[in-house]
């Protein structure tokens, strides 16, 4: 195949576009010739991501919303379809953090936490896989290094990245006879709006916090953008129920 990630005639979906990863990807995947659906909170960086992927060819969808209000997932790809006449790969990029101790942990954040990171990828899988298999799509979510090792102060989002990267593994499985690839990446620590706005809890201990810092410096969102393209594309054709980390090594050892 020339061009294995040519995604010329397709439409993908891709949650938390308004900045960091999800922005890269949709503009990653509208070069490679996609249509976009955006969606996010943030409805200022939608329209700034969407004049990217304009800039690049191809229509851009805004569709600002909450993830963590559980009937939003059906609609975000209930308007893509309608804007697109179908769907071709489902790309679930956004995340929340929130550092506590697990003592003091705000039950409010658990469960926003819980529903951005774990169940609206779910609700959205669920709403995009009929539409997926007519067209022979891809599911990619967007997990952590955190699914792979214990962080301090960080419970709430290791155990929703966790679920995620077993979820993609036991979907993978339950759609391994039908025309779909699920997969997942799961990124190290990368220089995002996310990432420069976290804030540690008042006492934390630095020695613990070391434990998880890269060795070899923060991942690049570019990278990790490129392969959410390889995995959503005809060139992630092999790939089903994998989760590739993108780490600098961090969970190697």
């Amino acid at each position: 195949m020339a061009n294995a990630t040519d995604m010329s005639g397709k439409a993908a979906l891709v949650t938390g576009a308004a900045s960091g990863l999800g922005r890269a990807a949709a503009i990653r995947l509208a070069e490679a010739g996609a249509d976009v659906a955006l969606v996010d909170l943030n409805a200022d960086g939608l329209a700034e991501t969407a004049r990217a992927v304009e800039a690049a060819g191809r229509k851009a969808l805004v569709h600002p919303t909450d993830l963590s209000v559980a009937e939003n997932a059906a609609a975000a790809v209930a308007a893509a379809v309608a804007a697109f006449g179908g769907l071709d790969a489902l790309c679930n990029v956004a995340g929340v953090i929130y550092f506590a101790h697990s003592d003091e942990m705000d039950p409010v954040l658990w469960n926003r936490t819980i529903a951005v990171n774990l169940t609206a990828p779910f609700l959205l899988s669920k709403a995009a896989i009929p539409h997926l298999l007519e067209r022979k799509g891809a599911i990619v979510n967007v997990t952590s290094s955190a699914a792979f090792i214990g962080e301090a102060y960080a419970a709430a989002y290791c155990a929703s990245k966790a679920g995620l990267a077993n979820l993609t593994k036991a979907m993978a499985m339950e759609y391994i006879k039908k025309p779909i690839r699920i997969n997942a990446v799961a990124p190290g620590g990368m220089a995002t709006s996310i990432s420069a706005g976290l804030k540690m809890p008042e006492g934390a201990d630095m020695e613990l916090l070391k434990r998880f810092m890269p060795v070899r410096g923060l991942v690049e969102v570019d990278d990790v953008a490129d392969m959410i393209l390889y995995l959503a594309s005809e060139a992630g054709r092999g790939l089903h129920g994998t989760c590739i980390t993108m780490d600098q090594g961090i969970t190697a050892g």
